[in-house]
């Protein structure tokens, strides 16, 4: 089974084949906001690119200029289309429209694979703190193990999985 197929189920985007995702003792929703979200690699696949990205931020929530000051995100940026931001502008709205107070679990696949090291360090300790603040659990998709191994408190090698 792929990352990506996991992260889909976990997210309610697909269904499992067998058994069942559950949070609190009831099945993820699939209708309406859903407390599991996604966030995908290729921030290009994540957004309409017929709308703006205020419209975009503000699919899921109205996050605060505080968030957005925090993700490093420009207020002219918000009148952008997403084709006028580079990948690494466009990445911190994709994250920061998933961070609604609804959220219970952020599924994180390789993320920040595409930015610079200093952008990959700042997003990582906000969301970080932001999740300790929050109490949103999250789970890390990496193949970079000394990245898990400085914002994970568990790690689940599938290497080590999959040759049993």
């Amino acid at each position: 089974m792929r990352e990506e197929y996991t992260g889909k189920i976990l997210a309610g985007y697909q269904r499992a084949e067998v058994g069942q995702v559950l949070i609190d003792q009831k099945p993820v929703q699939t209708n309406g906001f859903c407390p599991v979200q996604l966030i995908y690699q290729h921030p290009e696949l994540a957004v309409n690119p017929r709308w703006k990205m205020e419209k975009t931020l503000r699919e899921c929530w109205d996050p605060d200029e505080e968030v957005l000051r925090c993700f490093g995100i420009e207020k002219d940026w918000l009148k952008r289309w997403p084709r006028e931001l580079s990948g690494g502008e466009l990445q911190r709205f994709c994250i920061v429209r998933l961070l609604s107070p609804k959220t219970k679990f952020l599924i994180c696949d390789e993320i920040t694979t595409m930015l610079d090291v200093i952008s990959q360090a700042q997003i990582w300790n906000r969301l970080l703190m932001l999740s300790e603040e929050r109490s949103y659990g999250m789970v890390i998709v990496t193949h970079n193990m000394e990245l898990a191994k400085r914002v994970c408190t568990r790690i689940i090698d599938l290497r080590e999985i999959n040759r049993r």
